[in-house]
């Protein structure tokens, strides 16, 4: 599917990664839903959307969105917990919880109810979206693609497409596109499968890994080592100091 025929994203997940790639989506244009199996989980993504950190009504209030735009952003957002609901849009992205079995599971399940042109776009962390795609059609394979984003998604600019060698060139031009439209800068990945995290989550992964060795080896303490990166290379924060969001993969 080509990037002018798409009309309706859905983001299939709330929560905070959802709520914000479906902000960034509406304020670029684009008509959305959002899909959890949670009525809480909704509730309190439609709240954040409007008047959370990052939120639209904040956005209004720091000067980097009028208001009128922040309220047709607002309505352009729909909420459901039915899958039925989603089954006309042109294009998904999923957010669910990072366990490849849950996304299989939940994309076999999409493929048999969203119209086949359709674009499938998975927010994986660094799972190989051949893998990922590993259950549906062999014609939905050309429809897939990778779209990571960074958290908070409001405000951090990098998205990271990513394609494998099924993915047709049409759909990677509409992952990038979409991309564009919501202020992103786009990083061009190629499937891996056999590894995990891409470009971003690899990296700092590979860096986070020698920085730990060091610290227990005792060459220096971690409020040193965050020290260096910040003050050294101007990193807005250290290793250690959000050493939290960084899961068992590495």
């Amino acid at each position: 599917m080509k990037l002018e025929n798409v009309k309706k994203v859905a983001v299939l997940g709330g929560g905070v990664m959802g709520g914000g790639i479906a902000q960034v989506t509406a304020t670029g244009g684009y008509e959305v839903v959002i899909r959890d199996i949670n009525s809480e989980v909704i509730e309190a993504t439609r709240e954040s959307i409007f008047d959370g950190k990052w939120g639209l009504k904040r956005a209004v209030e720091r000067g980097k969105l009028p208001f009128d735009a922040a309220v047709e952003a607002m309505q352009k957002i729909s909420f459901t917990t039915q899958l039925s609901d989603i089954a006309d849009v042109d294009l998904i992205i999923e957010a669910i919880p990072e366990k490849l079995e849950l996304k299989q599971q939940v994309f076999q399940e999409l493929d048999g109810v969203v119209k086949p042109e359709a674009i499938f776009a998975s927010n994986t962390s660094g799972f190989a979206i051949e893998d990922v795609a590993r259950d549906v059609s062999d014609a939905r394979k050309a429809n897939f693609v990778g779209m990571h984003y960074s958290n908070p998604v409001v405000t951090m600019k990098m998205l990271e497409v990513i394609y494998t060698p099924q993915t047709s060139q049409d759909t990677i031009d509409t992952a990038v596109g979409l991309g564009e439209a919501q202020g992103k800068a786009i990083s061009m990945v190629k499937d891996a499968p056999g590894t995990y995290g891409f470009l971003l989550n690899r990296i700092f992964g590979a860096a986070y890994r020698e920085a730990k060795a060091i610290a227990d080896a005792g060459i220096a303490t971690e409020e040193d080592i965050d020290k260096a990166m910040i003050t050294g290379r101007n990193w807005p924060a250290g290793f250690f100091g959000r050493r939290g969001g960084i899961g068992k993969e590495w």
